[in-house]
């Protein structure tokens, strides 16, 4: 970027565009970052010790793919150590999951187009947030319309990224708008700009507490969606409040606390009663009421919930991850069946899903919810003897790109039972449980501080 001073090891711009490198920072692997910093661009490792601050042979070291015959290299963990990698090698606080930093909004004083919105857009960075800046430097006010609803558009699209978005993408670019909106928060404004960039924060927190569960983050996730409550609460904001409640369900739903669970849908239920959430309170109480055998309650909480839909007006924007599109309910309806051991009404139902979920040129556009609908249909062709499609499926779901682990895991083990009780000496079948128990392993993730 022009303008920042330059650092002994600064990456240079074609090797931070790399795929391998940006993979690298994405998962603070700095010893593979230091290896393709000497390949792809050069850079010694005593230029790259100097920069860090670590010594010569430390950094040769971090960059041996194995060093004391366990395959696995030393890694940075600490936060303060991190950011003086990033910093000495000039690598973009948005590709590590970090703020902008400082160096970051340096300008030379030469540099015409440094304001220019499609600029910061390319350059990377907080994207979005840079442009909802500017927008309030139009103004001497502290904060304006204009900057207001970048914002709002901001968390719009990552809204309806989510269903397909890569998850370390969308924690990243969450953070970074919490952090800026937590920044404005700070600054004067009226009573009407207050509340609406509180409502703003509750929405990312929102997002950001599905997409660290997501990761694996429960911990952390938890806290987002604590925070969002509680400015629900503050801001007087109903649908944040039974969003939150609906977190807070599938969390439970997820460990398999059904008490909590419908005591969280109740408790949604009651914050809002006119937006789309309250069909997807229905229908987590309807797959909790399956996992626990109780049909009737089942068919109840479907059909409350579908009459609850069909009051709603078609959404401009299905994808959104807070409105409820009327495809999602073949989804719903999926997992209920195959709960209640109506495969056929369960296998009709997941391939509908995969059908909906599949876009014209045969991409997919609704990731999560099609790995679950082959999960359904691997335990249908799992009871009826076919064990090679069962496995089939299940591979195939387990191979999906955009995950939500905890979900994925649970109808994943499901098929795993059936399996292990139906065909135990099969090697299909001991292959897919070392599958399952191989992502479990690897489900554990670094919890953040937001």
């Amino acid at each position: 970027m022009a303008g920042v001073a330059p650092t002994p090891a600064a990456l240079p711009p074609h090797v931070l565009e790399r795929a391998d490198v940006r993979a690298a920072i994405a998962h603070h692997d700095f010893g593979e970052v230091f290896r393709l910093a000497k390949i792809h661009g050069g850079i010694s490792y005593a230029k790259i010790a100097e920069a860090v601050g670590y010594k010569r042979e430390h950094i040769g070291k971090m960059a041996r793919p194995e060093t004391d015959g366990t395959g696995v290299r030393p890694r940075i963990t600490q936060h303060f150590k991190i950011l003086e990698v990033v910093d000495g090698l000039r690598i973009p606080g948005h590709l590590a999951g970090l703020a902008p930093r400082p160096w970051e909004w340096e300008r030379s004083p030469d540099t015409s187009q440094a304001d220019d919105p499609s600029t910061l857009l390319a350059q990377g960075g907080a994207g979005l947030w840079d442009v909802a800046e500017l927008l309030r430097r139009t103004e001497m006010s502290h904060i304006n319309d204009a900057a207001l609803e970048s914002i709002e558009q901001g968390i719009d699209q990552l809204a309806r990224a989510y269903p397909h978005a890569d998850a370390d993408y969308l924690h990243e670019r969450t953070r970074n708008g919490l952090q800026y909106v937590t920044q404005q928060l700070e600054r004067r404004m009226t009573l009407r700009q207050h509340r609406k960039l509180l409502v703003d924060a509750g929405w990312l927190f929102l997002l950001n507490a599905c997409v660290q569960y997501d990761r694996g983050q429960r911990e952390a996730a938890n806290l987002s969606k604590a925070a969002a409550l509680r400015i629900g609460d503050e801001a007087g904001h109903g649908e944040i409040k039974a969003w939150a409640w609906e977190i807070e369900a599938w969390f439970a739903l997820t460990q398999c606390r059904w008490d909590d669970m419908l005591t969280a849908v109740e408790a949604g239920h009651a914050a809002d009663q006119t937006h789309s959430v309250g069909v997807q309170l229905y229908a987590h109480k309807a797959r909790a009421a399956a996992r626990t055998g109780d049909a009737r309650l089942v068919r109840d909480s479907l059909d409350a919930g579908r009459a609850r839909l069909e009051r709603l007006p078609d959404p401009d924007h299905p994808e959104h991850h807070f409105i409820i599109d009327p495809d999602k309910w073949d989804f719903y309806e999926m997992d209920a069946y195959r709960l209640l051991g109506d495969d056929e009404r369960a296998a009709t139902h997941a391939r509908a899903v995969i059908r909906i979920s599949t876009g014209p040129d045969g991409t997919e556009i609704s990731p999560m919810r099609a790995a679950e609908a082959r999960l359904t249909l691997g335990v249908a062709a799992a009871r009826t003897g076919e064990i090679e499609e069962a496995v089939e499926m299940g591979a195939a779901a387990l191979e999906a790109n955009r995950k939500s682990l905890p979900s994925l895991l649970l109808v994943a083990d499901e098929l795993d039972k059936e399996l292990r009780s139906r065909y135990p000496r099969e090697a299909a079948t001991r292959d897919f449980h070392e599958q399952v128990t191989a992502i479990k392993r690897g489900t554990a993730a670094p919890a953040l501080p937001f």
